[in-house]
């Protein structure tokens, strides 16, 4: 039998098989630079109309609170669709889904430009967030897919550099799009973009076949079983909350009827979907993959992570351009050191965990350490600190982000089955954006609760009689009169600059209050990392896509 089978390879094959097409081997990079495009131009989209916001209130005729739910449906949209979207996935195909997302997104990019009211423009944000709530966990899935295990980590680096970078050039390129062109362009610029993506995708992106296997999960006898009671839960508490956080300080929190309402109706619906979702059997988010000690720790710093980028990516160009007088431009290249040094190091982190050179939980534990140190550094800066200070100190932030999400990835799916990482990625996307939304909330209650506190306490210890206050206020109302202020505008106005002063003080100081919570809480987490179990990446070709 050995003989005629070598001697005939031919008869060897199966009829079936030796008549079946087979698809060609499309490199994994190519897939992975194909989905990480629409990916990094939904995150950009975060950021990117922030700068605007005046120019678009301007431009619509509403006032400046009025056009900040421009920023705020879009999250909503985003926090309702994104838990959903394995299972959405699944109904659809993960390509056809993946591409109805980029489609959806393109074409509500055009409408948000050429809106000509501020309910148009809502509107096309809200289907804008829903488009683009699917992207990064399908993207996530189609990486883990497309790499064997042993190659994974080269994969999210690239995906590390995509969510890293995004948001920390958002305002800077829609600020020069704003000065140079049209706040209309910032909407705009994602079109070609997305029609390259699509045509991409279209090529070179195709479902694996163990994953036909899995859809059929969706299905009992024909039927699509639908797990109403669970979507209704996750999307109307991931909405109420999305709305609590993002208009919380805007509202002033519990004294608000409004805010208390989404407190209640968010923290309820989301407590009754995990009970919910346990215990029915296909449902909407898995957390019982929670279970899995690798991945509900890596899941944890899904969440440390995404609360510090998101709050410093916010915090700084804040900083800079409120105390330091940057233009939005200047403060993002402020950011810029610290996206070049990720860029560089996210691959070499990589290649760290794939040679087996390093073990994951010991390079991220020390990512973690040196991120929670960077925000102890910013938290000593003063008013005189230069560009080259902050530009190091993101730098300095960057060296441990470069080597953070890359072997957090790699734990995350350690100990996860082929069959379980369409509903992974969901759950590490849902974490990761939470912990960002988490984040900003926290950075704008806390800095201006700060900014209050300080300058009641500083304020408290210079009484009017001051020797050395009454004697800056003669000397700077002296100077003033020389240039030509009466008497009486002069003091007026030396008194408005101490005042100023006092209040840019104040300001850091809070600023500086939050960079070291964030640090504490940074650094204080890390030595749960080290209670992640060891693991040994698994080799083997990855099935074609």
């Amino acid at each position: 039998m050995a003989t005629a089978t070598l001697s005939n390879p031919v008869q060897a094959i199966p009829p079936a098989k030796a008549s079946a097409p087979l698809r060609p081997l499309i490199n994994p990079w190519v897939i992975a630079l194909t989905v990480t495009l629409a990916t990094f131009m939904e995150l950009l989209d975060t950021s990117i109309a922030n700068v605007s916001l005046p120019y678009i209130a301007g431009g619509l005729g509403r006032s400046y609170d009025e056009v900040t739910w421009i920023l705020t449906t879009y999250l909503v949209a985003n926090a309702v669709v994104l838990p959903m979207s394995a299972w959405l996935s699944r109904v659809f195909g993960r390509k056809t889904y993946y591409m109805a997302c980029v489609t959806l997104f393109t074409i509500t990019s055009f409408f948000c430009g050429i809106a000509p009211t501020l309910g148009i423009m809502l509107l096309s944000r809200v289907l804008q967030g829903i488009g683009g709530g699917g992207l990064a966990p399908v993207e996530q899935a189609i990486l883990v897919d497309a790499f064997p295990p042993a190659k994974r980590a080269s994969a999210f680096a690239l995906y590390t550099v995509a969510i890293v970078t995004a948001p920390a050039i958002g305002p800077v390129l829609g600020g020069w799009i704003t000065d140079n062109y049209n706040w209309r362009w910032v909407f705009f610029i994602n079109i070609p973009v997305g029609l390259l993506s699509l045509f991409l995708t279209n090529r070179f992106v195709h479902d694996p076949p163990a994953y036909a296997e899995e859809r059929k999960t969706v299905r009992v006898n024909g039927k699509l079983r639908v797990d109403g009671i669970g979507i209704a839960l996750v999307g109307l508490g991931s909405a109420a909350l999305e709305v609590l956080l993002d208009r919380g300080q805007i509202d002033d929190w519990f004294g608000s009827h409004f805010i208390i309402g989404c407190f209640v109706v968010g923290i309820g619906c989301l407590t009754a979907a995990v009970f919910w979702e346990l215990h029915v059997p296909d449902p909407i988010i898995d957390f019982r993959l929670l279970k899995v000690r690798n991945f509900a720790i890596a899941n944890f710093f899904y969440f440390i992570f995404g609360f510090g980028l998101f709050a410093s990516t916010t915090m700084i160009p804040q900083l800079l351009q409120s105390l330091y007088g940057y233009r939005a431009i200047d403060a993002g290249l402020v950011l810029g050191p610290g996206a070049l040094v990720i860029t560089f190091l996210a691959p070499v982190g990589a290649q760290l965990v794939q040679r087996g050179i390093v073990k994951p939980r010991i390079l991220l534990f020390g990512a973690v350490m040196i991120v929670g140190m960077s925000f102890l550094h910013y938290a000593h800066f003063n008013l005189d600190t230069d560009y080259k200070h902050y530009a190091l100190a993101r730098a300095l932030q960057g060296l441990g982000y470069g080597f953070f999400f890359v072997p957090l990835s790699v734990i995350a799916y350690s100990q996860l089955s082929p069959a379980q990482n369409n509903k992974a990625s969901s759950l590490t996307n849902f974490f990761r954006n939470w912990g960002g939304s988490f984040g900003i909330a926290f950075i704008t209650t806390v800095s201006d609760r700060r900014q209050s506190f300080h300058q009641e306490r500083v304020g408290s210890n210079i009484a009017a009689s001051n020797g050395a206050l009454q004697q800056n206020i003669r000397q700077t109302s002296a100077y003033l009169q020389s240039h030509g202020f009466s008497p009486a505008d002069a003091v007026t106005a030396a008194y408005g600059r101490v005042y100023n002063e006092l209040h840019a003080q104040t300001q850091l100081l809070a600023f500086m209050d939050c960079f070291h919570i964030i640090g504490v809480i940074t650094l204080v987490a890390a030595p749960i990392v080290l209670l992640t179990k060891s693991f040994k990446p698994a080799g083997g070709p990855s099935a074609n896509h």
